[in-house]
């Protein structure tokens, strides 16, 4: 039998860009796993990170000890430049691997839950691989729906993979703007 890890009580805040070693350093660990992305690496600077994410969404969680220790983080993506897909992001989420399965990613899930409806931000989406079982059963908690599995989207390190789409409609955002 296995011994139950121990939930960490966590501080959700925005995310600075003071935090990028910490934030580029869990991208790296989930990067190693195979079972996070199809990057193999993470940008080197803030400012190519940056580029590419919304303003709202990005988040840390920090332990709620006085250390202030980032644990994890989240970040929303546009899906499009096009206005009618205003209010759908594609979101990541990472967890320290010290801290998985200890809820953090529960508390930035919930988290990134809120501000994006508070920004009018009606679904929110991402892909996940099959085999990562703890990254799907954290989003079906925090109210996510697998929509279908992709076969073959992408190679990572030569081997085709699939991925499990999975999408979060919000009840209190306004639809389409």
């Amino acid at each position: 039998m296995r011994a139950s890890k121990s939930t960490i009580p966590v501080l959700i805040r925005p995310m600075l860009e003071s935090d990028w070693d910490t934030v580029r350093a869990i991208y790296l660990e989930g990067i190693t796993t195979g079972q996070a992305t199809f990057e193999t690496t993470a940008p080197r600077d803030w400012q190519s990170w940056s580029a590419g994410r919304l303003a709202v969404g990005r988040s840390v969680a920090i332990a709620a000890d006085d250390s202030g220790h980032p644990l994890g983080w989240t970040a929303l993506s546009p899906v499009s430049t096009r206005a009618v897909y205003a209010g759908v992001a594609e979101l990541t989420i990472y967890v320290a691997a010290a801290a998985r399965g200890r809820g953090v990613g529960g508390a930035l899930l919930q988290q990134l839950v809120v501000d994006s409806e508070a920004a009018g931000i009606w679904t929110l989406q991402g892909s996940l691989f099959p085999e990562n079982a703890g990254s799907r059963a954290l989003h079906k908690t925090a109210g996510f729906r697998e929509v279908g599995r992709r076969e073959r989207i992408a190679q990572l390190d030569g081997v085709w993979r699939d991925t499990i789409l999975v999408e979060r409609r919000s009840s209190l955002a306004k639809f389409g703007g």
